[in-house]
């Protein structure tokens, strides 16, 4: 089969040098320029028809089948390439460079090999990356954290990922250690549970206190209602009753998630301050005594 192909483009190569022949171009010269016209002519031809309808019929069912935009870019960058490679292989064939094609594996599969050892981390990276789009750990626009570090997700690329930061910081990650570490994504569930600690003393209604904390959380309108919000007694310490409040929110990377925690808090503190519900602090006493009876006298020198 790949004999009869070559036989074909080999004709079609010296078609255009016997045209070109009998306007007096050297033989050997007419073959040269018309196998390289055959060949610009059918790569050329295929990355048009691939740019025009390839790709974007690719992108097009992707898009009917439901896939983020996220995962249908590599796989519009791997269709580009395929076509490239498919216009570099057929117009080599058509044009008769079969040997060539050999020759070009041979160095290829050599470069491949000596690339492969001098770029291991850029190799490693885009496996990564690959499998970020294949597992979607997370999507573009997430809030993630990983490694104490966190942000929203601007961009995922095959080899990093670029990361946006609470304080508009701009991190261009590796995806290596995207892979390689714990992530914690707050939006895949799009709801997120936040917690806060309130101390009463001794003396304080345990019910009353947790009662102020529920009003509290249902007087805000960003906390929702279900899953609804809850008060465990999480700890009796040394100087106070520790009472956890448990609230949800809803698309916590989308939220001011800080500025309802924070007038969700204040709001239990003035609660607290209304009704008499004390907040305690730890104390710490210090016990034991101090000899001044022995003193040296006036002016002298210690011997030390």
């Amino acid at each position: 089969m790949t004999g009869i192909a070559l036989q074909a483009a080999g004709s079609d190569a010296g078609f255009v040098g016997e045209f070109l022949t009998d306007f007096g171009i050297p033989p050997g010269l007419a073959s040269a320029i018309g196998s390289a016209a055959v060949f610009i002519v059918v790569f050329v031809a295929l990355y048009v028809v691939g740019k025009r309808l390839v790709v974007p019929s690719l992108d097009g069912l992707l898009r009917r089948r439901g896939v983020d935009e996220h995962a249908r870019k590599p796989i519009r960058v791997l269709g580009y390439v395929f076509v490239i490679l498919a216009g570099l292989g057929l117009g080599f064939a058509l044009a008769g460079y079969g040997n060539i094609l050999i020759a070009l594996s041979t160095v290829g599969a050599a470069a491949t090999l000596a690339v492969g050892f001098a770029l291991q981390d850029v190799i490693k990276n885009f496996v990564a990356g690959v499998f970020i789009y294949t597992d979607q750990p997370f999507r573009t626009g997430d809030w993630i954290e990983w490694s104490g570090s966190s942000g929203f997700v601007e961009d995922i690329g095959l080899r990093v990922t670029r990361v946006r930061t609470f304080d508009n910081e701009h991190l261009t990650v590796p995806n290596s250690q995207l892979t390689d570490d714990v992530i914690k994504n707050y939006d895949r569930n799009r709801t997120l549970r936040l917690k806060f600690t309130f101390r009463i003393g001794f003396e304080d209604d345990i019910d009353d206190a947790m009662d102020h904390i529920i009003a509290a959380a249902e007087a805000e309108e960003e906390i929702l209602e279900e899953p609804e919000p809850s008060v465990k007694l999480m700890e009796i310490n040394e100087a106070s009753f520790d009472l956890q409040g448990r609230i949800w929110i809803c698309d916590p990377g989308d939220s001011d998630f800080l500025g309802i925690r924070g007038r969700f808090v204040k709001d239990v503190t003035d609660r607290f301050e209304a009704a008499g519900i004390s907040i305690p602090y730890p104390h710490r006493t210090v016990e034991g005594s101090l000899d001044t009876s022995a003193r040296g006298r006036p002016g002298g020198v210690s011997g030390d």
